[in-house]
């Protein structure tokens, strides 16, 4: 830079006035002021990316908080099922002869299943196809969709509920006096397997101290 300055009024000393190389030199650092301009222009520019990516995070937070409140949702449902099983059927047992103090833990597959209506579609389309020897041969595609039922409900539309299922019972432990009995504890097994709708083979029957 000091070498150029110098060349600059040289040249000026030698046929131009002091002017011209006052005017360079202003010249030159406006020319600095831009560039310096630029790079503190550039590095205020990279927060906002950075803003971005935060909120992109906190999307992927609420997903999966969302998610994770759904699945404590759906195990507290079927802990309250479960509950309301074991109490009627301990309730239920107890009044059986022989049998007392009896006490139960079920297993359930799910919670409740709702069953909603649907609407069924069935297409058909004929198609002629020719092959390579000048035959000709017709081809039939059927084609079925199920359409869910709507309702309207206030403001919006909901599905058509029309039936609601009892959960699949994986299995059923009972503890009870008097279950030391093969009579007591072949009427135990049945009565259990009535009441919940559960294969004999997943009731299991102990005495009790």
């Amino acid at each position: 830079m000091k070498q150029l300055l110098d060349k600059l009024f040289k040249n000026g000393a030698k046929g131009s006035s002091k002017k011209t190389g006052y005017m360079l030199i202003l010249a030159l650092g406006g020319l600095m002021l831009i560039i310096v301009g630029n790079l503190f222009t550039s590095s205020n520019e990279a927060p906002p990316q950075q803003e971005i990516t935060h909120n992109l995070g906190d999307e992927s937070e609420e997903t999966a908080k969302q998610v994770k409140s759904n699945e404590d949702m759906t195990t507290s449902d079927i802990s309250e099922l479960e509950e309301s099983y074991k109490k009627d059927l301990e309730s239920m047992l107890n009044n059986i002869k022989g049998v007392s103090e009896a006490e139960v833990m079920v297993n359930l597959e799910s919670t409740k299943i709702k069953v909603y209506e649907k609407n069924l579609i069935f297409g058909q389309q004929s198609t002629d196809e020719s092959d390579k020897n000048g035959g000709t041969r017709k081809v039939q595609d059927s084609t079925e969709e199920a359409q869910t039922v709507l309702v309207r409900q206030g403001e919006g539309e909901v599905p058509l509920l029309i039936q609601t299922k009892k959960p699949e019972v994986r299995g059923v432990f009972v503890v009870a006096k008097g279950a030391d009995h093969a009579s007591v504890k072949n009427w135990i097994v049945e009565s259990t397997s009535r009441v919940l709708d559960v294969p004999t083979h997943r009731v299991s029957v102990m005495p009790k101290n």
